[in-house]
């Protein structure tokens, strides 16, 4: 017998049991923060819920850690950065990391040494991950256009 057409994502299964965890663990996390300001508002005790729901997205994340691992899968950059990869809490920008964007470069004159800073409010640690931008061509090998015809041929700049 031939072979079907194969219409779709190999290990689909997996694909979603991961998807389903992070966005498991990213709603925890989100109602553990939203339950910790309504708790301030009000005069009512604080809550024991926090560190539960907490705690809870921490597992959530973990697992989902593991699954990848043990079924070789890969997770795109973009949930791998969403979870601290020293305490396994999910990030979320204003309530469980800060970010900032450094240029440690002569002043920051050169824009394709930016730096995406995120710092983990559970565990203080730091990650960097660099900021796509697209960096100059030496000064040798700029040209101008010159005219307006597209015809003409470049011209290397001339200081003068």
């Amino acid at each position: 017998m031939a072979k079907g057409k194969n219409n779709g994502v190999q290990n689909r299964a997996i694909y979603s049991r991961a998807s389903f965890l992070q966005q498991a663990a990213t709603l925890l996390s989100l109602s553990a923060h939203r339950e910790v300001s309504a708790t301030s508002k009000g005069d009512s005790s604080p809550s024991q819920t926090r560190p539960v729901l907490q705690g809870m997205s921490r597992r959530l994340a973990t697992d989902m850690r593991s699954v990848s691992l043990k079924t070789r899968i890969r997770l795109t950059p973009t949930v791998k950065q969403a979870v601290c990869k020293f305490c396994d809490s999910v990030l979320i920008e204003g309530h469980s990391c800060t970010s900032t964007v450094e240029n440690r470069s002569r002043g920051g004159k050169k824009p394709w040494a930016d730096v995406l800073v995120r710092r983990c409010h559970t565990c203080g640690r730091e990650r960097r991950y660099p900021i796509s931008a697209e960096k100059q061509r030496r000064k040798t090998e700029r040209t101008e256009v010159s005219g307006a015809s597209n015809d003409s041929i470049p011209q290397p700049v001339k200081k003068t």
